[in-house]
């Protein structure tokens, strides 16, 4: 086990001093400060296990620092504050932001390394708490085959601190995948920060990503805020150019720089990222830079969409139905058993985020405790049609001559497209009459006039 890091801030030097002294010769790592603006920095470079605040400080105060900190959800550690002239008053509104003691001046260091102790089993069991209650939580849902075998992948490579690229249709958990891996990992204590690649400018990129330095004050950016945790890159393909370029540029040299400094900070990051399906095929805006795809997915894993492993569709629907429940205080209620078959052949061309998005609607819908076939028919007739691949479209929900229609349509476009249009070539590859397949082929509305003949 790594030594409890200790952050000391106080104006006066001799108290840092010699806290630093008596601390150290504990065997705990201790960082200092003299001032609120001393304090960030070194959050930013370390996050400790325990600060020691002093109240009165010249520039900003241990209450107004211990506000902003509460106020950015920042209070991962227990804070103590400390103070030669406190009133019950303070002592009140420190508790009220989230103080875990508060020690007067002058010190006794008996009473100092009691309260630090305390504070650090505090500390250590809310960590032990948080990791305990995370997997059950966060793992993935399912008894398939498919299932089990990303599990024990995700639990094999866990404990490596490698870079993983999950790849997989969207609605299919990705994210979900990632906060598993980062549950399961040495890192599962420390922060998990997502960035959507469609949320980056690339006017404040740098900034962003980097944060600022002025005058010893800093403003944490990205890496800073997942520093010693998982930074999850979400939607490669989203990334613009100018963004792929500074963060490969980044994963080159180790390091980042932030605005305003000339100094570089060690990038302390375990990265995890996902992409859709053919990532490096794509050609929008451009293909995705190789050097970052590589830096990016030393491990690939595929995240499967939810047809390819339908078998347990009734666990799923079971396990949000007793989630929502139990969070919003919805109604009971159960998927019978024809509505659950119903659902097992249902294509979910919007993956688990649809079939999370369904069971919330019957719950909020309300009616019977058990939830039948004929409901879960009037629901899914209602979303609206659409053009997805055929794999894709609830064929099962329609007559049988229009599912035959939808099936033969697609078929003959993707033999199409591998006869390169040309209709004779088809006509033998699918075994008929050329004649025959030019009337099938209009009466489908396929368009097959762009090609040629043979």
């Amino acid at each position: 086990m790594s030594a409890p890091r200790i952050l000391i801030v106080d104006d006066e030097a001799d108290i840092r001093s010699t806290l630093r002294e008596i601390l150290a010769d504990e065997g705990m790592e201790v960082d200092v400060a003299a001032d609120a603006a001393q304090a960030r920095a070194a959050r930013a470079r370390h996050e400790p296990d325990l600060v020691l605040l002093d109240i009165w400080m010249p520039d900003t105060d241990g209450i107004t620092l211990l506000r902003e900190w509460s106020n950015q959800g920042r209070l991962s550690c227990p804070v103590v504050m400390m103070s030669g002239h406190g009133t019950v008053e303070t002592a009140v509104e420190a508790t009220r932001l989230g103080a875990f003691d508060f020690i007067e001046k002058p010190l006794s260091l008996t009473k100092v390394l009691r309260v630090v102790e305390k504070a650090l089993d505090a500390g250590r069991r809310k960590r032990t708490v948080s990791r305990a209650l995370l997997p059950p939580l966060v793992a993935p849902v399912g008894k398939s085959r498919l299932m089990q075998q990303l599990r024990e992948q995700i639990q094999q490579i866990g404990t490596r601190d490698t870079t993983v690229l999950f790849v997989g249709e969207n609605g299919t958990g990705r994210e979900a995948f990632a906060r598993y891996l980062h549950s399961v990992g040495p890192r599962a204590g420390q922060p998990f920060v997502t960035v959507a690649g469609g949320s980056l400018e690339d006017a404040t990129l740098l900034e962003r990503l980097h944060g600022r330095e002025e005058g010893g004050v800093v403003e944490p950016g990205i890496y800073d805020q997942a520093r010693g945790g998982t930074l999850y890159l979400s939607g490669l393909e989203d990334f613009s150019p100018a963004a792929q370029k500074i963060i490969a540029a980044t994963l080159d040299a180790g390091s980042f720089v932030r605005v305003g400094s000339t100094r570089p900070q060690l990038l302390d990051v375990r990265l995890v990222s996902c992409a859709q399906p053919g990532l490096e095929l794509k050609h929008v805006p451009e293909p995705f830079r190789r050097d970052l795809l590589a830096h990016l997915s030393l491990i690939t894993l595929k995240v499967p969409p939810l047809r390819d492993y339908a078998e347990d569709v009734p666990e799923l629907l079971r396990h949000y139905v007793d989630r929502l429940v139990e969070e919003q205080g919805l109604p009971l209620r159960r998927f019978g058993v024809a509505a659950q078959n119903r659902l097992r052949n249902y294509p979910w061309p919007g993956n688990m985020s649809e079939l999370k998005n369904l069971v919330h609607r019957m719950l909020l819908l309300g009616g019977d405790e058990e939830i039948r076939l004929e409901e879960i028919e009037r629901e899914l007739a209602a979303q609206l049609p659409n053009d997805e691949p055929l794999v894709k479209q609830d064929l099962l929900g329609l007559p049988l001559r229009e599912a035959r229609e939808a099936f033969e349509r697609a078929y003959l476009q993707q033999q199409l497209l591998l006869c390169n249009g040309k209709v004779g070539q088809l006509a033998k590859r699918v075994g008929m009459e050329r004649t025959h397949l030019y009337r099938k082929l209009r009466s489908l509305g396929v368009d097959f006039r762009h090609g040629s003949d043979d």
